[in-house]
Formats: C-alpha cells, structure tokens, sequence
C-alpha cells in the first residue's frame, strides 16, 4: 500500500494531531509540508515539530499531497474552504465549517459552483467506543432504535452523534432547551491532572429534539468540565424495541426473546506486562464490535479517530465513498445552532426547517 500523503494548513492544537498521526504511522502516512503563513512564526513551527513549513497555498501545493487538512482557527475556515474549492484542491477540514447561518449558506452555494472534493473531519463516530455503539445498531442487537439520551459531547459532535445513532437524517425537529450553571471542581486540564481545588461555574445545557418520525434525542452536555474532568464523565443510553445501550452495558432479546446482559470489554495491550501500550479492540461476549485499523501503534481514542478519518479520505478522493459529507456537516452545524436557539427561548418550542443541502 503506497504511503498516503497529505498537506496541513494550520499550526495549532488539533493540526498538532495529523503531526503526530504521520510521525507515529510513518509506514502509512506522510506530511509533505504545513502551511504557516507567518515566515517567523513558521520558522520557529518547523524547529518545534521538525517539519517542513511553506509560507504560501501555491508552495504547499508543490509538494503534491493527495488532499490537504484543513485545520484553522474557526472563524477562518469558511474563506479558506472557498478559496480551495476554487482552484480544485481537495480538502479535509476541521469542524466546523462554518459559524452561522450565512457561511453555512454561502459554502453550499459555493459547493453546487465548484463541485470540490471535500470532507469534514467529525471524528466521534470512528472513535473505537462509539463506533462499537453504532456497531451494535447496525447489527440490530436493540432493534428499531426510538430515543437517544447523550451526555459526553458539545454542540455539533453531539448533534452529529444524535443524528447518526437515530438515522434520522435530515429530518426536521422539534427542540425546547435550557442552560443551567453549577458549581464543580477542577480535576484536569489538556497540562495534566490538577489538585488545588479551585472551583468553576460551569454551563449545563439540556435540550430535547423531536424528530418528524417521532424519535427523540435527549442532550445533556456541560462544557468544559466533561471533556476534562475525572468528576463529571460520559453518559449515554439509546433505547430500542429489544433493547438498551446503557454506556457500557448492552442489554438485548436473542431470537428466542431470552434476555442478555452483557459489557463491553476494551482489549489494550501493554497492560500490566511489558508490551508496549496499544489499543486493540471492543468486544461484546465473544464478538468483537471494533478493531482498530492501526493496531500496535501507540495512538490515543482521538487519534486513531484522526487516522481513520485520514485513511477513507484517501479512498474518497481516490473515488471512494464519502466519510462525513459536507452536507451533513452543515446539517449537523444548523441544528447545533438551532439549539443555541432553543436553550435561549428557555422551553419555548423551536423548530427546524429544510435548508439547501437538504437531499
């Protein structure tokens, strides 16, 4: 298999993911350069992450990436993306894509124009604990899937979460919501755990979304203390007619309706030996629901998420299938926005409606 090559625009916290990626899966991967504008602040980039570093599109371009990621601030991104759909570059591109209604708008417009190769790098669903969820309904373990109850991801991740684990599509909802504050303390940081006890008020948003075919979605995310917190975790349940995923208990019916608990079991090697760490897998019982495609190498949930995301976009622009569209990024992007909406009218009902990229 030939090494896949990609380009980077950005220098910040997430592009430093696809720097890793490369580094760590040299057999698979290769950064032919990072875009940075600046020529100091690029200089000093390319000492810090030892990598090749240009100061212009056209210069990345010459070191002939199949695609580039895009990964920018987010208030860039829209006009970045039109610039790439004009002159036909293919583009990988971090959430979102754009911030509000009129960039939603003006990037479909754009899309219809030009036609580009794009994807949007939602990674959630090809993290190894929610690709075994969705594993388990594809499978039909639960059966017809009717409610989603989420706590564990903000804004578009979890309508992008919600949306794939109901197939709803794009459907209209109905949304009521509200924004409470509590008070929680300090455990973690992206620096490391942290002991001092300071205490935070700390946003708790709760919307329910009614969809036309009468499935439901309960969101319940508090941001920031769930992403880093070792007090606040991840919850969620999804109800089907012959079943439950409750986190990591699935609950099911076999054939013969004869009930069956079972957890989920994570395979990591290295663990209490001398193998070096590495995730390999999420089995239910006997059966596995996931493996991952980069197995020995050391890579965190959101990097092998990164990687996937980067391996079926290779094979998209090699004429594969889509890994997570543009139009379901903007779909996932007004309904996130919608409940912004939602959790301001305080339960005031708010409903969607069919915008463009609607097929």
């Amino acid at each position: 298999m030939d090494k896949i090559k990609y380009a980077l625009i950005g220098s910040g916290w997430r592009a430093e993911f696809y720097i890793r990626i490369a580094k760590m899966v040299p057999e698979q991967f290769e950064l032919t350069a990072v875009l940075v504008r600046d020529a100091a602040k690029g200089a000093a980039f390319a000492e810090e992450f030892q990598v090749k570093v240009v100061n212009s599109l056209e210069a990345l371009m010459e070191t002939a990436p199949e695609f580039v990621v895009l990964s920018i601030k987010r208030g860039f991104v829209t006009g970045y993306l039109m610039d790439l759909f004009q002159r036909n570059i293919p583009v990988l591109a971090e959430t979102p894509p754009g911030e509000d209604m009129e960039s939603l708008q003006s990037l479909w417009s754009a899309y219809e124009k030009y036609q580009p190769k794009i994807q949007v790098a939602e990674q959630y669903f090809v993290q190894p604990l929610y690709a075994a969820w969705y594993q388990a309904l594809q499978d039909g373990m639960i059966g017809q899937v009717q409610n989603i109850s989420i706590s564990s991801l903000h804004g578009y991740h979890g309508v992008s979460m919600i949306r794939r684990m109901l197939g709803t599509g794009f459907q209209n909802c109905t949304m009521y919501g509200k924004r409470y504050y509590y008070e929680v303390t300090e455990t973690y940081g992206r620096e490391g755990m942290c002991f001092d006890g300071e205490k935070f008020m700390c946003p708790r948003d709760r919307v329910t979304m009614e969809f036309e075919d009468g499935k439901v979605a309960y969101f319940d995310f508090s941001d920031p203390a769930q992403y880093h917190s070792f007090i606040r975790t991840r919850q969620l349940t999804i109800q089907g007619v012959r079943g439950e995923i409750d986190d990591l208990t699935i609950r099911y019916l076999t054939e013969d309706n004869i009930p069956v608990t079972q957890n989920l079991n994570r395979i990591d090697l290295g663990v209490y030996g001398n193998q070096e760490w590495s995730h390999y897998a999420l089995m239910l019982g006997e059966k596995f629901l996931y493996r991952t495609p980069f197995a020995n190498v050391r890579l965190n949930d959101d990097e092998i998420a990164v990687a996937t995301l980067l391996l079926r976009m290779a094979e998209y622009v090699s004429g594969g299938e889509e890994v997570y569209s543009l139009r379901d990024a903007l779909q996932d992007m007004y309904l996130c926005l919608k409940m912004e909406e939602a959790i301001a009218a305080e339960y005031a009902p708010v409903k969607t409606e069919s915008q463009s990229w609607r097929q």
